[in-house]
């Protein structure tokens, strides 16, 4: 589909969800969804909490119609939702997991003897490095390298200016090569002494 084409259609699609129309909404999901359930899911880490993000996303979307100015695209414009909802989920799933893990050491003075382990077997790939970047590094690295945006949609879809989406970006590659660094280097010295137990 052409620029021109693409841009009919998008302007179509708006005008008809601007009146609410279920048929409009549905095209809207089939055109976007796929991709940002991907988006979403590689921000809160789990099926069932992306499928949350990307439903409210629609639902937030279809809701705000009217007050969509189209400076940017549709696809930019729903990006942004999502990448606020994901951060809403994120900070109430903080919560959450703060007040579960009170309520466990009121109750038991086994957690921290329970959890020390957790990591100690860890096998970290890329998605599991990608975890382990701060929510501002994940999401600038996932809406440049995975979703494609260029640094202009990156600042509009995170509402801040291009420079600091080049300095997050920048510090954020940085931090991911470390850690996939650190893991080839435990990977190597996990190898070797296998191999040495082998010999023994």
């Amino acid at each position: 589909m052409g620029d021109v084409q693409k841009e009919q259609s998008e302007g179509d699609l708006l005008r008809r969800a601007r009146r609410a129309d279920a048929g409009a909404y549905h095209e809207m999901v089939d055109l976007y969804g796929e991709r940002l359930y991907r988006l979403a899911y590689s921000l809160v880490g789990n099926r069932e909490d992306a499928a949350d993000v990307l439903q409210e996303t629609f639902s937030g979307a279809f809701r705000g119609m009217r007050d969509f100015k189209e400076r940017s695209s549709l696809k930019t414009w729903l990006c942004r939702i999502l990448v606020k909802q994901a951060a809403r989920h994120r900070r109430k799933e903080h919560r959450r997991r703060v007040i579960s893990l009170e309520q466990c050491e009121e109750s038991s003075g086994e957690t921290a003897a329970a959890t020390a382990d957790i990591t100690g077997d860890a096998k970290i790939d890329i998605e599991e490095a990608m975890r382990m970047l701060s929510p501002d590094h994940r999401e600038v690295i996932l809406l440049r390298e995975m979703r494609g945006l260029s640094y202009e949609e990156i600042s509009e879809v995170l509402g801040i200016p291009r420079g600091t989406v080049e300095s997050r970006l920048f510090r954020a590659r940085q931090e991911l090569r470390t850690l996939l660094r650190d893991y080839e280097t435990c990977a190597v010295r996990d190898r070797k002494e296998r191999s040495d137990d082998v010999c023994v």
